[in-house]
């Protein structure tokens, strides 16, 4: 089995800027991530975007399914902002033959406290035990597109 990611920015690739005191997209986290766990599966990634999920737009989301839809691997893992994942992950709804998982972080992966690495082993081997469809995987829960929304009151996601 063979996984692709594309990563699309969000609070997982955050990093501090201390000299503007602000955080920044930086260089995917899921690299660092998948070598620290040494994982042994094939896998590819692709950086696709560096964007706050806020400022995805239409044409980002027309792109992120394009490259879906295009992708010779069944197993894709998007990581993507948690702000408008789920709007994200709904735009992919109808493609067929694949297993899309969307997942994030609630904390940027290069603090010493974040979700983030759970986050990503999880939803990998949801990624790997689902059927098709498309899915977002965030704090021990899976849920298939369209039926997720995120609490951001209390910083969960949950059936909408």
């Amino acid at each position: 089995m063979h996984i692709h990611v594309i990563t699309t920015g969000g609070t997982l690739d955050k990093i501090y800027h201390d000299a503007l005191s602000e955080y920044r997209i930086g260089d995917p986290a899921i690299n660092h991530i998948l070598d620290e766990a040494g994982v042994t599966f094939e896998h590819t990634v692709e950086e696709l975007l560096r964007k706050d999920s806020l400022e995805l737009d239409d044409a980002d989301r027309t792109l992120i399914r394009s490259r879906v839809e295009a992708c010779p691997h069944r197993h894709i893992l998007i990581t993507h902002g948690t702000d408008t994942m789920t709007h994200t992950a709904e735009h992919l709804l109808g493609i067929s033959g694949k297993v899309v998982v969307f997942t994030g972080a609630l904390q940027p992966a290069r603090f010493r406290v974040n979700d983030a690495t759970f986050n990503v082993g999880f939803a990998l081997g949801a990624l790997q035990a689902l059927p098709d469809g498309i899915y977002v995987a965030m704090s021990g829960q899976i849920f298939a597109a369209g039926t997720v929304r995120k609490n951001r009151a209390a910083g969960r996601f949950e059936t909408s």
